[in-house]
């Protein structure tokens, strides 16, 4: 019994001995197996890195971007706005008279130069231009044609055409010329854009002539609008009005008077000067808005000569050192630091210290930007002016007037046919010349004036025995002239001249 037990034991305790040793190895079997696992996956890891970052990026960021909107693309194909302007813009040469002193020695003519005998010479000079109706009529820059005997004009598809200067205005250097178009050809044209609306940023195209090469594209962006140039190029610099666009679009020597347009092809400024230390593009170019041009080429349209209006004050850019000295309350707008006693302004109850904010609801904060605004409108036209005054804000209704007072324009064919720009006389140079009276003569474009030998700075005293004391004075009298003027006057150098006009002609 006690051996069969025993055995029975020892069966016993051997298969629990059995039971316990295989629990034992199954657990060690599966540590290993887990510490395998663990070991791969901590090696895996630190041999790719990248791997598993770009696992752990591609989750939420599809989620967070995929309803998002997807930006538009910008357009920079310039080919149908290239298409447009080349054959509408032209190539336009000028043969220029004029006139340099000699002596008929070069020692006296190199040491002492103007004094010797005048002799004149003839040169040639180019830019380009645009041509703005179908019958022909083109507008360029007046620094162009300025003082021209001769123009022509070259289109893009070689025909060659005489050209007539219909008017000119050097304030703003815009010029409207005409093709001899005696067969009555119908030619391309480039249509106006509203360059209020060129946006800083926004792609444009210069379009012109440069180095007296056919017609040449060039793109750049918007960099700036309202631009002052200080009058770099004017001849008459405290009356010009500058709210030029700057660009990086390529321009040189010959683009002058050429197109600046949008990608739409529409004509949003004529391309007018360059900021360069060299003579070259440099990287920045400036043209005159087409609001202004428009405004230009209409007068010279239906009046032969600029009906310009005036606000009639005087005004400053702001800066920190005006703002403290005047206590003003914004660095903003446009400061006035007085105002014409026959002026619009005045008349409206603007004040000296004022600061315009708006004009029409449309902010100004410079000088070119006001002058631009005003130069869009006519004496007679009605706007309203937004100042601050301290810092109450306070809104006029100005009714605009020309240098003169007039609140009305003065339709004056026969002067614009004179081809003249007067100014009347100060004191100064009333007292110098030991006369009383007169206007002078500022500008002279083609005319009968310029026909009849009258030079810049003449100082006309009477015509037809009549005192001429404003220029009002002078219109009155041609307005109602019959035949022709015996024009009475002074040079500024003392020289008292006659000229006999004839009207009729």
């Amino acid at each position: 019994m006690f051996s069969e037990k025993h055995e029975d034991y020892c069966i016993t305790n051997y298969g629990v001995t059995m039971k316990h040793t295989t629990f034992k190895n199954t657990l060690r079997i599966l540590f290993v197996s887990l510490f395998s696992a663990f070991t791969a996956i901590f090696i895996f890891t630190r041999l790719n890195p990248q791997e598993q970052q770009v696992i752990v990026q591609q989750n939420e960021p599809i989620k967070q971007y995929a309803s998002m909107p997807v930006a538009p693309v910008v357009n920079t194909d310039f080919t149908e706005a290239a298409t447009k302007a080349v054959d509408a813009v032209v190539h336009v040469t000028v043969l220029v008279e004029r006139e340099a002193y000699s002596y008929g020695n070069s020692f006296f003519d190199f040491f002492f130069g103007e004094g010797g005998q005048p002799q004149t010479y003839e040169s040639m000079g180019s830019g380009s231009g645009v041509i703005i109706s179908k019958d022909g009529y083109i507008v360029t820059n007046n620094h162009v044609i300025d003082k021209s005997k001769t123009i022509r004009v070259v289109l893009n598809d070689k025909r060659s055409y005489s050209a007539t200067l219909i008017g000119s205005d050097p304030r703003t250097d815009i010029a409207l010329i005409k093709l001899d178009n005696t067969d009555n050809e119908i030619f391309p044209t480039l249509s106006f854009g509203n360059s209020e609306a060129l946006q800083v940023g926004e792609w444009v195209l210069a379009v012109g002539n440069p180095f007296s090469l056919s017609t040449t594209v060039t793109a750049g962006i918007v960099s700036a609008k309202g631009r002052n140039m200080y009058n770099m190029h004017s001849p008459n610099s405290n009356m010009s009005i500058e709210s030029f666009i700057q660009t990086d679009a390529a321009v040189n020597p010959g683009n002058s008077g050429g197109a600046l347009v949008n990608t739409n092809g529409k004509l949003i400024g004529i391309n007018t000067a360059i900021a360069s230390p060299t003579g070259s593009y440099a990287g920045y170019s400036f043209a005159v808005p087409s609001t202004i041009v428009k405004k230009v080429v209409a007068d010279l349209m239906e009046y032969g000569e600029i009906k310009r209006a005036y606000m009639g004050v005087t005004i400053s850019d702001i800066n920190k050192q005006l703002a403290e000295e005047e206590d003003l309350a914004t660095l903003k707008g446009t400061y006035i630091s007085g105002v014409s006693e026959n002026g619009a302004a005045k008349e409206a109850g603007i004040k000296a210290g004022d600061v315009v904010i708006k004009i029409n609801e449309r902010m100004v904060n410079s000088m070119s930007e006001l002058q631009e605004q005003v130069s869009r409108y006519r004496p007679g036209d009605r706007i309203t002016a937004t100042v601050l005054r301290g810092k109450d804000e306070k809104t006029f209704t100005l009714t605009l007037r020309d240098e003169y007072g007039n609140d009305e324009i003065i339709h004056n064919k026969s002067l614009a046919s004179l081809g003249v720009e007067f100014k009347e006389l100060d004191d100064g140079i009333k007292k110098q010349l030991g006369i009383n009276n007169g206007v002078q003569i500022v500008k002279l474009t083609n005319g009968k004036l310029k026909d009849k030998g009258i030079q810049s700075g003449y100082i006309i005293t009477k015509i037809n025995n009549q005192t001429i004391k404003t220029v009002d004075d002078v219109i009155k009298i041609i307005d109602n002239v019959d035949g022709g003027l015996f024009i009475t006057g002074i040079y500024p150098n003392g020289t008292i001249a006659y000229y006999a006009v004839n009207m009729d002609k």
